[in-house]
């Protein structure tokens, strides 16, 4: 596929699915603005990608903030008076039994999985309007279409996320603008590997392909959704999960 002088934004981008979906893009020649919270692992990922076929910068983003959402909207705007493609990949997640969750967890979860990319989104939206053509892809989860042990709030955030998905891509359509959703299953990421042994494992053993993605597979989808290869589809979800959940 090819990118070249496209402009793309991709959230929580410094480690796991976002920075495999920047460097994909990258490769790809694209103009990459890579965002995260975490300004010194950002920083980092953006060195390590200098001087390939694309051009990479960081800029700091805390997606729970709408001060920083506009901050980066109004920064796009004026370096590049337009947007190409979104990328919504910042997520968090801690897998605990609903009973041991605490209001705070609740907030964080639904903060940063589903109104992070609300905020963003609605940030730069304009800028995706000025494009003629813009794309959103938005990074879900397989729990939050069958439900998952473990993350139950995490999976009501995600299965926001899907809806949300849905229902803005019928909105932004007459702007030339598609939305669409990955979601992603077992991956391995920091957070996949933060879990313990015998977690990781009893996932590993339910995909049917008996491993977990790597990012670069999730990346690949979401290039497809952001090229011109699915220029008819839009409000549409694919899972990435080695067969883990086949439902519809």
């Amino acid at each position: 596929m090819n990118f070249k002088d496209k402009i793309v934004v991709v959230t929580g981008a410094a480690s796991g699915i976002g920075l495999a979906s920047v460097r994909a893009f990258a490769e790809a020649k694209a103009r990459v603005l890579l965002t995260d919270v975490n300004a010194v692992a950002g920083e980092a990922a953006a060195a390590e990608l200098a001087g390939g076929p694309g051009d990479v910068r960081f800029m700091p983003l805390d997606v729970t903030d709408p001060a920083s959402a506009e901050a980066l909207a109004v920064w796009v705007e004026k370096e590049f008076g337009r947007l190409d493609v979104l990328v919504n990949a910042a997520g968090w997640d801690i897998i605990e039994p609903f009973m041991q969750n605490t209001p705070e967890y609740w907030e964080k979860i639904v903060k940063l999985n589903f109104m992070g990319p609300v905020q963003v989104t609605r940030a730069l939206l304009p800028l995706l309007f000025a494009s003629e053509g813009g794309r959103i892809v938005n990074l879900s989860s397989d729990a939050g279409r069958v439900g998952s042990y473990g993350e139950t709030v995490y999976a009501g955030a995600k299965g926001g996320v899907i809806a949300f998905t849905k229902s803005l891509a019928r909105e932004v359509v007459r702007k030339q603008v598609r939305v669409n959703c990955v979601c992603p299953g077992p991956t391995d990421t920091p957070l996949f590997a933060s879990q313990p042994d015998k977690m990781r494992d009893a996932l590993t053993n339910a995909i049917p392909m008996k491993r977990v993605a790597k990012p670069s597979e999730v990346a690949d989808a979401v290039l497809f959704f952001a090229s011109d290869r699915s220029s008819f589809v839009t409000g549409q979800v694919l899972s990435v999960s080695g067969g883990l959940t086949m439902v519809d």
